[in-house]
């Protein structure tokens, strides 16, 4: 009797694409991604507290940051580091510096 299952399956072989093998990869074209949406947001700080003291907060209360006054802030694009920057004032309207831009390379090395 032969013991080999001549119906199994044989292991998928995949060969190492090349970036000129790849359609389109030496033309990126990034209009099509230039409309979409993200979110932007600036962090001050944080603090970690029980329940009990977030439960006593009110009007008037101070929550001290771990962050020290005149440090910067991170700047987060759907939830991503990019940048670290400080307030400004423009027309009586807050923004945002930039001082320090994360670089593609340390982006892409944190997301995973």
């Amino acid at each position: 009797m032969n013991d080999i299952d001549t119906n199994a399956p044989a292991p998928a072989q995949f060969t190492n694409l090349q970036s000129d093998e790849i359609p389109g990869s030496t033309d990126l074209n990034l209009d099509v991604i230039l409309d979409v949406p993200v979110t932007l947001s600036l962090e001050v700080g944080r603090a970690r507290l029980p329940i009990r003291n977030l439960l006593q907060l009110n009007q008037g209360s101070v929550v001290e940051l771990e962050r020290g006054a005149g440090e910067s802030l991170d700047v987060f694009v759907n939830g991503t580091l990019i940048a670290h920057g400080e307030v400004v004032v423009i027309n009586d309207r807050f923004g945002v510096r930039l001082t320090d831009v994360v670089s593609p390379s340390e982006r892409i090395r944190r997301l995973r």
